[in-house]
């Protein structure tokens, strides 16, 4: 069962002790948009299709929900589920629960009934605010399918916009409505602790259940105001897009770099291409964070040669093989495109690349630390357990003030994602380099070792992605005979007529022959699950049905 935390306790598995740097950032979450409160009050903090806020009115909000809270009974060390789609109320609620010292669990709109349980009972969430409903999901309908048995810590659900159709109770639970609009403005200062647990993220795996990732107020407000120069946001008129759920870090610590720069938030409550692009250019967007996907569809949208003049960075992460053609194709157009590097635990936009960086650097996951001189990146051989030169490819571990402060209620977690000397061990593929940067290849369970050397199967992909007839493709590596072999599923165009063999033969002149897959399957489409930043392909499926084709091929021959 969760325990329980007062203003003086620390959740197990959570360590705050860590020592930021001295020059001046607001501990207080709720300083990030208060300093640039008192400068402009009336200047829009947030442009939304339902009417715009201002800082000033922003604030009146924040207190209004800080009130509000704390007449449900939250309080300093309590967390309250949130469960919404990207809305000015979401912003709301994060800093009106850190200015009663209580902390956020972000729920993913996307999740169902089992996942949703999970975070609920991981968390201890005492409250749940939720909408009742948002296109084709039914929030509360999935509520019903949970098991009140499971939630032992929920006392209460809140749902907003629910107009007439208010049940009497849900889980088990008593249900109120969520409405600001006779709500005073609370008068109670902010709880001073910036310690305490202020927002929990869930991570993406796909074989367990999710860890909650643990953030202090501290650790956002230091990595947002350090993430200004390095996101290009020291000039005036800053206005990000929030192209990705807040839910996730992606989405979320490029709005809060933004307000930390005294900028805007372009909200849009679910990502459509089209609407996207029409307000990107309505408001003069400078900055922007996202899929490649998310890309590809917003630029197929917008007319013009130069859609977005505005444009100062966008950063993107490459989730699809075919990352340089994309950018180069984008850039003619003026979308500034830089590759970034992030998760939940060193959150995100930790590393991006400078608008003026080559563009061979760009295209890749990494770039420089956010933190600067605050920071360290280094790259350990996962075999031997030593450090790395530079250039040379294994795990990325990473260490600076605005990490994650632990896995929450999970220690042994916790413990096991660490260094003895303060480095998270990040899972993830790439390699250093002099200069100070580094290079995101991949997950270290997505890399093949062939030959003795470590590859990133992306290459193998954006190599297959040149022939002619190939609409995508996904290369995985699987044991096989005391070996690993590199195996390739493709998606074809309609009527490309390809075959295995025309494949690998295109291969050849181009890819070091290790690297060309053993075996080559056609489907019609990637098995897939659903994150903070929308689909990820899921991988060990992959190799799940590579494992099972070749077992075939094995009954066949014997």
């Amino acid at each position: 069962m969760p325990e329980s935390v007062s203003m003086t306790e620390t959740p197990r598995g959570l360590n705050p002790s860590r020592q930021f740097p001295a020059q001046p950032f607001p501990a207080q979450l709720g300083g990030l948009y208060e300093q640039h409160l008192a400068q402009a009050p009336e200047r829009v903090m947030i442009f939304d299709e339902t009417g715009d806020l201002s800082y000033s009115a922003f604030h009146e909000q924040v207190l209004r929900m800080q009130g509000w809270l704390a007449a449900q009974g939250i309080g300093a060390g309590d967390i309250l589920a949130l469960w919404m789609v990207n809305r000015p109320l979401w912003l709301v609620t994060l800093f009106a629960a850190a200015r009663l010292g209580a902390g956020v669990a972000a729920v993913n709109t996307r999740y169902r009934g089992r996942e949703v349980t999970h975070i609920l009972r991981k968390s201890g969430a005492r409250l749940l605010i939720l909408e009742p409903g948002f296109r084709k999901i039914d929030f509360p309908a999935i509520l019903q399918s949970m098991d009140p048995a499971d939630l032992p810590e929920l006392r209460q659900i809140a749902l907003y916009d629910a107009g007439d159709a208010l049940p009497d109770g849900l889980l088990d639970r008593p249900v109120v409505a969520l409405d600001l609009t006779a709500q005073s403005p609370a008068s109670t200062p902010a709880v001073e602790n910036a310690d305490l647990p202020a927002l929990l993220f869930t991570t993406s795996g796909t074989t367990k259940a999710p860890k909650l990732v643990c953030h202090s107020q501290r650790s956002l407000s230091w990595h947002a105001c350090a993430a200004i120069r390095t996101l290009e946001m020291t000039a005036p008129g800053v206005r990000v897009f929030t192209g990705l759920p807040l839910c996730g870090v992606f989405g979320f610590n490029g709005i809060l770099a933004g307000i930390a720069a005294g900028g805007a938030v372009v909200m849009l409550d679910a990502f459509d291409a089209a609407r996207a692009a029409a307000l990107m250019r309505e408001h003069a967007v400078t900055h922007l964070f996202g899929s490649d996907e998310m890309y590809r569809r917003i630029a197929e949208a917008a007319s013009g040669e130069r859609p977005f003049p505005a444009a100062r960075l966008f950063g993107f992460g490459a989730f699809h093989p075919g990352a340089a053609h994309l950018v180069a194709e984008l850039e003619a157009r003026g979308l500034p495109l830089s590759g970034v590097y992030g998760s939940s635990e060193v959150q995100a936009l930790c590393a991006n690349w400078r608008s003026d960086d080559p563009q061979a650097l760009r295209v890749q996951g990494g770039g420089r630390m956010a933190a600067g001189d605050d920071g360290a990146v280094r790259a350990r051989d996962p075999q031997t357990g030593a450090l790395l030169d530079h250039e040379e490819p294994g795990e990325l571990e990473l260490r600076h003030p605005g990490l994650f402060t632990g896995y929450f209620n999970d220690p042994e977690a916790t413990a096991q994602a660490m260094t003895a000397d303060g480095f998270f061990r990040s899972g993830d593929l790439g390699y250093t380099r002099a200069d100070g940067s580094f290079v995101y290849l991949s997950r270290m369970g997505d890399s093949i070792r062939l030959a003795g050397y470590l590859v990133n199967p992306v290459e193998i992909d954006d190599a297959i992605k040149e022939v002619p007839g190939v609409a995508d493709v996904q290369t995985v590596g699987i044991e096989h005979q005391g070996r690993t072999m590199p195996v390739a599923f493709i998606i074809a165009e309609p009527g490309a007529g390809l075959g295995a063999e025309t494949v690998r033969a295109d291969l050849k002149a181009r890819l070091a022959s290790f690297k060309i897959p053993e075996r080559i399957w056609f489907v019609d489409a990637f098995p897939t699950t659903e994150s903070a930043n929308g689909q990820k392909i899921k991988r060990n499926t992959l190799r799940e049905m590579a494992a099972a084709h070749i077992r075939a091929e094995t009954e066949t021959t014997s």
